[in-house]
């Protein structure tokens, strides 16, 4: 990921992004949300939150974010593959050409070969009859007519420069794909067996059934992010006549690849190819025509892990006979009901922040893709849920599993049991599970503090929601204790960190394999894991495993040293030998501003013990226990000034999720008002409302949840209980929690638009004065408990103000720190 910081005043004028600078997507979509904010002001009656929702916000600048039609947690979601460094699929580079439109794609995950993009269909028009046809996929590239895409949550569109328009809209497993060709064309399709966008396809079948109008084709395909010895399956079912509104005219086969083959076979209605062995890409798949000229074609199309049957099944019974509007309507009832969660005070808060906030929250419900009752491998026919694209963990502990935690304990305790479920059949949770497939491990064991966070949240709950306690605290303890045999997959280099108190650099190992980099940030990471462990050893009345990883959330301090100075600041982490010593690095490599070519990611010769971070970024990560990481620093003034060094000389990156919580840090230094300009500052200048509008790869809606909360004005500490109370973008808004029949509503007293900017003005109200909870007032500005209020729902009234040395304090108390004797009550 490469910083990009995208400047957002309020005053700037919606529209002016989306005409000159880009041409995609169409500038209609713009004023048709402009229009509908605007519209919402004086509405009455039900809102349709999708009108909001701005699905293009992440297609440019690396934001590897999915536009196409999907439903909440969709397993597809379809829409154009095009050319180029393309992972999800679609872009809004115009200078790169269409491929086709498939149905599986991931949002947000940054897989440098792309994920999915298999069975693809390209429109076509042959003038000199089948044999002429660019089946190949070269050959059918074609560019879009500028601004001309669309698209809007369970709908999108797109034309390509020869006038055909591709249109898609989906259920959880199937869709409609819808084709409109020019006047008097004869209409072609072409469809992809065997390409997909990491070109990772290792042997398949196709069968076409003329009379019934079916292809079911299927076979195997490697990972996006993750060893490519593995291989999944995938299957695809399409149905051509439409319910009987279409006829087959030609149909038959073709094969091709990139050096003078391209071969059809009219009237052939099979393919069987194994791994080509030899190297290179199969190009292979059906080419079908339809008789007379009609300028509208619309296939149904089902897709499976299990079976080419159960990719049939599923368009029958999720599509059925429905037409294309019906699924597009049922699709947009889905996402109001999740979008419609928080409903904020549509009349006074900035327009550009309701398009931010309500695109932040469909991220949020885009993945990850449930694929329930889709298993393959170690998970064919488990009876528990089943989640795809769970890369990573890492990326969405920190704000996405906590946003679920405020709406959707439902689905929340869902994807809590998928992760207990690869516990039992595996040994260990997943951290980066891509494509059905083990990825690799960034930081750890994260998913010890996705379900520790379900567990401080809802454990109450928990037994009615189908999860055991018990259960998650085994799965913790096997993440934490047990080194599995190749950690580079799952769990962690436990053994080794147990051993030493810290991840050492060239250690000796000889019952497990892993990739032995970025010590220094397993560390930290591993210590946070420890601290999510310890609360639910809390929880559990575990004394003397609380005890144990209370003691080991703080190994973070082994890998403080003291003596490593940069920009006049001392004291930096560092990765660490077995012997004690500690192995040099500059603070400043791997940051944003450095300019060298070295490897900062998970290659073999990343050797300055981070992962896609510097220390001076990663030296922040102890969000349980900040208050001892400042007496480290020297203090609360020297802390202050480093902070404000970090962020004005360049080393912070606000798309790296172990910098997420570092703009609030102020918190703890009690100076919360400066959190405040400094997320002000951070939002603005990293988000906004165009296509290149978040700060590089979404990361499965890590920065979607991320801004989401600082709209919001709280921010999470995961694993806890704990939220921060930062200042709110929104004058009112109320969260609504279904499940608990609970609703609880966060109102700013004396909000003041002004101040939603990327500096505030002198005397715009924007300074926490004081917060209250049902009309009782807090001891602190500064922190609350999730179970004060919304576990209970009622009313939060964050008062704020313009006078800001006033208020430049957290009253009696600062947020928790372990240190200080913190998070010791579990709720």
């Amino acid at each position: 990921m490469a910083p990009s910081p995208q400047l957002l005043a309020l005053a700037v004028l919606l529209l002016s992004a989306f005409t000159s600078v880009w041409a995609q997507p169409s500038p209609q979509v713009q004023k048709g949300i402009s229009q509908a904010i605007k519209n919402a002001a004086n509405a009455t009656g039900n809102i349709d939150y999708t009108q909001f929702v701005n699905v293009f916000i992440g297609t440019d600048n690396d934001g590897d974010v999915c536009p196409g039609a999907s439903i909440p947690f969709g397993m597809v979601k379809f829409t154009t593959d095009l050319t180029g460094y393309a992972p999800a699929g679609y872009i809004t580079d115009n200078t790169q050409t269409v491929r086709g439109m498939s149905p599986l794609h991931d949002s947000g995950t940054g897989s440098s070969s792309g994920s999915y993009g298999n069975f693809e269909v390209m429109p076509l028009t042959c003038p000199g009859g089948f044999d002429t046809c660019t089946t190949s996929l070269e050959a059918r590239e074609r560019f879009r007519k500028n601004n001309t895409d669309d698209a809007s949550p369970g709908y999108f569109a797109l034309t390509l420069d020869n006038d055909i328009k591709l249109e898609a809209t989906s259920t959880r497993r199937a869709g409609l794909e819808r084709f409109t060709y020019p006047k008097n064309s004869k209409p072609y399709l072409v469809l992809d067996l065997a390409n997909d966008l990491p070109a990772s396809f290792a042997g398949g079948t196709m069968n076409i059934d003329p009379e019934q109008g079916r292809i079911i084709m299927g076979g195997l395909w490697g990972s996006s992010f993750g060893p490519g010895e593995f291989n999944y399956e995938a299957f695809a079912c399409f149905d051509l006549l439409n319910g009987g509104n279409q006829t087959l005219d030609e149909y038959g086969v073709w094969t091709a690849d990139t050096n003078g083959l391209d071969a059809k076979g009219l009237g052939l209605t099979q393919l069987n190819f194994t791994r080509n062995l030899i190297g290179g890409v199969y190009q292979s798949g059906a080419l079908v025509s339809f008789q007379g000229t009609p300028e509208t074609i619309t296939i149904r199309v089902g897709v499976s892990f299990v079976s080419a049957d159960q990719a049939c099944a599923n368009a029958e019974s999720e599509v059925g006979d429905s037409s294309f509007e019906d699924i597009v309507a049922q699709s947009v009832a889905l996402w109001n009901e999740k979008l419609s969660k928080i409903e904020i005070d549509l009349a006074h808060t900035p327009p550009n922040v309701t398009e931010m906030f309500y695109s932040s929250l469909y991220r949020a419900f885009l993945t990850p893709n449930n694929a329930t009752g889709e298993t393959q491998g170690p998970f064919a026919g488990t009876t528990h849920h089943y989640f795809d694209s769970l890369y990573c963990s890492w990326d969405t502990f920190r704000t996405f599993y906590p946003l679920m935690a405020l709406t959707s304990p439902v689905e929340f305790s869902q994807i809590v049991d998928n992760y207990l479920d690869a516990w039992r059949v595996l040994g260990w949770m997943p951290e980066c599970r891509a494509n059905h497939l083990p990825g690799w491990t960034q930081g750890g064991s994260s998913g010890d503090v996705i379900v520790g966070h379900f567990a401080m949240t809802y454990h109450d709950e928990a037994a009615a929601l189908g999860i055991n306690l018990n259960d998650i605290y085994s799965a913790q303890l096997a993440d934490a204790q047990l080194t599995p045999p190749n950690w580079d997959i799952e769990g962690r280099e436990a053994g080794a960190y147990i051993k030493y108190g810290y991840v050492p650099a060239s250690v000796l190992e000889t019952d497990s394999v892993g990739r032995q980099t970025r010590e220094g940030s397993r560390t930290l990471e591993y210590a946070f894991e420890d601290f999510a462990i310890r609360n639910v050893a809390l929880l559990l009345n575990k004394t003397e495993d609380f005890e144990t990883f209370n003691n080991r959330s703080q190994s973070y301090r082994s890998v403080w040293d003291s003596n490593v100075k940069s920009d006049s600041f001392a004291g930096f982490m560092q990765k660490r030998f077995p012997n004690g010593t500690f192995l040099y690095t500059n603070p400043v490599d791997c940051s944003p501003i450095d300019n060298s070519s070295r490897s900062c990611s998970l290659q073999d010769d990343n050797t300055v013990g981070f992962y896609e971070s510097s220390s001076w970024e990663y030296s922040w990560f102890v969000p349980h226990d900040t208050a001892h990481l400042i007496e480290l620093m020297g203090g609360n003034e020297t802390f202050v000034n480093r902070l404000d060094h970090f962020f004005e000389k360049g080393y912070y990156y606000a798309g790296n999720e172990p910098s997420f919580q570092t703009p609030i840090g102020y918190h703890y230094a009690n100076h919360p008002t400066q959190s405040v300009d400094r997320v002000r500052d951070v939002v603005f200048t990293n988000f906004d409302i165009t296509p290149a509008g978040i700060p590089g790869n979404d990361d499965q809606a890590a920065m979607a949840t991320l801004l989401a909360f600082h709209l919001l004005g709280l921010y999470p500490v995961p694993g806890s209980t704990e939220l921060l109370v930062v200042s709110p973008f929104i004058p009112q808004y109320t969260v609504h929690n279904s499940y608990l029949n609970v609703s609880t509503t966060v109102t700013t007293k004396g909000f003041d638009a002004r101040s939603v900017q990327q500096t505030i003005p002198k005397g715009a109200a924007a300074y926490v004065a004081n917060v209250t909870i049902n009309n009782q007032l807090l001891a602190s500005r500064c922190h609350l408990d999730f179970y004060d209020i919304f576990k209970t729902g009622g009313d939060i009234v964050i008062e704020v103000t313009a006078d800001k040395n006033s208020v430049d304090n957290c009253g009696a108390s600062l947020p928790m720190s372990v240190s200080t004797g913190g998070f010791n009550v579990a709720r």
